[in-house]
């Protein structure tokens, strides 16, 4: 089952089964759309339910695109760090092989990320889509030559840009291959007339948020939610 956009009024949600698991359903507002009113949270939530879901879990989420959520009975699952850049001047991309990601690249791609995450927030085939598919623009990038050793998908919606996924094989990380590839991602952000980049991490990542703090991204005091509700 693939991602579905669901419309109520102006609200617009993409809705579909989280990490490929029917049970429990994903369901998130469009990175360029208005916050959702609670009205079309339930309405997505008893469409959900009809196709036969459990629970429902949301992308991450802010304190204004979470109102309608909490109204329509989610609660907080967990916190996330939220960081800002202002893409002002940016270091040069360390010395690293990058390329284009590739369709081929995805399982290598895949197989690194699950090795970097834990098993809540390791991306499987259709959570890479909706990471690509996120916002209006994106790009896919890895690194290594041969064998896939790191990879980051950025995304663009606007004068806004996102870092949506950076995994690093742990086998080869402090070796530069996370920032270079943060970097790349905002550069191609800046070409792009990004004014402010975002991107999240899980509270306890302490090297994740040392990585993007070195970057310049800074922490915003809100931070973010994954907000989950049980349909059944």
């Amino acid at each position: 089952m693939s991602l579905d956009l669901v419309r109520l009024g102006a609200d617009r949600l993409r809705v579909g089964p989280w990490r490929g698991d029917h049970r429990v359903a994903y369901i998130a507002p469009l990175a360029d759309g208005a916050p959702a009113a609670a009205d079309a949270v339930r309405h997505c939530c008893e469409l959900l339910a009809r196709r036969g879901f459990r629970e429902a879990i949301t992308a991450a989420l802010g304190a204004a695109e979470s109102s309608g959520f909490l109204e329509a009975g989610f609660h907080v699952r967990e916190r996330l760090h939220l960081l800002a850049h202002d893409l002002g001047r940016l270091p040069a991309v360390p010395d690293c092989p990058l390329r284009r990601g590739r369709r081929v690249d995805r399982a290598a791609a895949l197989d690194v990320d699950g090795r970097s995450f834990d098993r809540f927030w390791r991306l499987d085939d259709s959570g890479f889509d909706e990471a690509i598919a996120a916002t209006p623009s994106s790009r896919f990038r890895v690194a290594g030559d041969s064998a896939v050793i790191g990879y980051a998908v950025s995304g663009r919606a606007g004068t806004r840009g996102f870092l949506q996924r950076l995994a690093v094989d742990p086998t080869h990380q402090r070796e530069g291959i996370g920032r270079a590839l943060a970097l790349d991602g905002l550069r191609w952000m800046q070409r792009r007339g990004v004014e402010r980049a975002m991107v999240n991490t899980q509270e306890h990542n302490d090297g994740a948020l040392a990585l993007y703090q070195h970057l310049g991204f800074r922490l915003q005091p809100s931070g973010l939610a994954v907000l989950q509700i049980a349909l059944a």
